[in-house]
């Protein structure tokens, strides 16, 4: 491992919904800081296998369509253990960032810091834009990001392990 320390921003921007985690990757651009760079990926699982093998700590924000109420943000530390099974079918991708996170753990490259926030979609159609619901959820995982990097910043704890 590089050391390298990622918050990835998933989606695809010309999809309503979907732009979610590259959204959130735009708000946090210039903000973040405690060693960590602020990626966005097309949720291609060759790439982010790539970036799993070469970090140590990585936040990874995407889009989900598991039925829940739109806007509804689920977080998941994969360091604790393998991400529940329903969230393989939470991405909006073919083949998205959960099932890139267990390949990962399979493959022995798994980061031991690995967060995971899915952002409930309502909207997914070309050309869209954010709907009210996930734009409020934008702006929450935000926030939430940057209060983990700090909590990790000012106590040494990882900026990926659970939150009350």
């Amino acid at each position: 491992m590089t050391g390298a320390r990622w918050v990835i921003g998933v989606g695809n921007p010309d999809r309503g919904d979907d732009a979610l985690g590259r959204v959130v990757a735009g708000r946090l651009r210039g903000r973040v800081d405690h060693g960590f760079e602020v990626l966005e990926q097309d949720g291609e699982m060759a790439a982010l296998l790539a970036r799993l093998a070469e970090a140590d700590a990585v936040i990874l924000i995407d889009a989900a369509a598991a039925g829940a109420a739109p806007g509804t943000i689920h977080r998941f530390d994969a360091g604790d253990g393998p991400l529940p099974p329903s969230l393989s079918t939470l991405s909006t991708h073919g083949f998205g960032p959960a099932q890139a996170v267990e390949l990962a753990r399979a493959m022995g490259i798994l980061p031991a810091a690995c967060v995971v926030y899915a952002v409930e979609g309502a909207d997914f159609g070309t050309g869209r834009p954010l709907s009210v619901a996930v734009a409020a959820a934008a702006e929450e995982v935000t926030q939430r990001v940057l209060a983990e990097l700090a909590r990790w910043q000012t106590t040494g704890e990882s900026a990926c392990t659970k939150h009350p």
